[in-house]
């Protein structure tokens, strides 16, 4: 009973702080504008720096980045008083990936904005600074370096995804230690988060099999 008390728990509080869309807050109040209505109607980081400029896109970035690592922070530390993680640690990091999955869920269906958000990538990614800052260092370095090569955000987004589960697995099996059942359980705690943000690049990836996708630069700016 304890544990699914935990887990309600975890998924209000990730998808209530998921459901804090920082590119519609930000742009909203630097610009009096709605992201969801310019450029690619995205509610997310590139959309934002290409419609409003570097400002609104850190200030973006930091809410979102934010947000994520607060929802696996709190969840645990709840988890954990509740005594509902594995013995004879008490360790609560699956509980992380629960409201990783709602912070997701939130921001792609923000409750505060008619539910139509982003697309997932900057909180799903931020999370993993909390629950596991290797993997996301694994991450980050596969977004680079596809990004680098492609020059496409979302191609570098959904790989860099699309590996998130292996990573989790890995990380956990081999660096830290962990059983293969415990490894094995956070990687089927990450699936569901992989899914949805790759779910909802499926417009980007008909783009990019369409050879329609745009191009990310630094130099190419449409805001003000």
């Amino acid at each position: 009973m304890k544990v699914l008390f935990a887990l309600i728990i975890a998924a209000a509080i990730g998808y209530l702080l998921g459901s804090l869309n920082f590119s519609i807050i930000v742009v909203q109040l630097l610009r009096g504008k709605d992201i969801r209505t310019m450029g690619s109607r995205n509610a997310g980081l590139t959309n934002t720096y290409r419609c409003c400029g570097p400002a609104c896109a850190g200030l973006t970035l930091l809410g979102d980045v934010f947000k994520g690592i607060l929802a696996v922070v709190l969840a645990r530390a709840a988890a954990g008083a509740l005594k509902v993680g594995f013995i004879p640690d008490n360790d609560v990091h699956y509980i992380g990936y629960i409201a990783a999955l709602f912070a997701i869920i939130g921001h792609v269906f923000p409750a505060y904005y008619g539910f139509k958000g982003g697309k997932g990538v900057l909180v799903g990614a931020a999370s993993f600074l909390a629950i596991d800052f290797k993997v996301f260092i694994a991450l980050l370095a596969i977004f680079v370096v596809i990004l680098a090569i492609s020059k496409y955000v979302s191609l570098s987004s959904i790989m860099a995804t699309a590996y998130g589960p292996l990573a989790v697995f890995l990380m956990s099996l081999i660096v830290n230690g962990n059983s293969f059942g415990r490894s094995f359980l956070y990687l089927l705690l990450s699936l569901p988060m992989a899914a949805m943000i790759i779910w909802m690049h499926r417009s980007n990836i008909e783009r990019l099999l369409n050879n329609t996708e745009t191009k990310f630069s630094f130099s190419s700016r449409s805001y003000d």
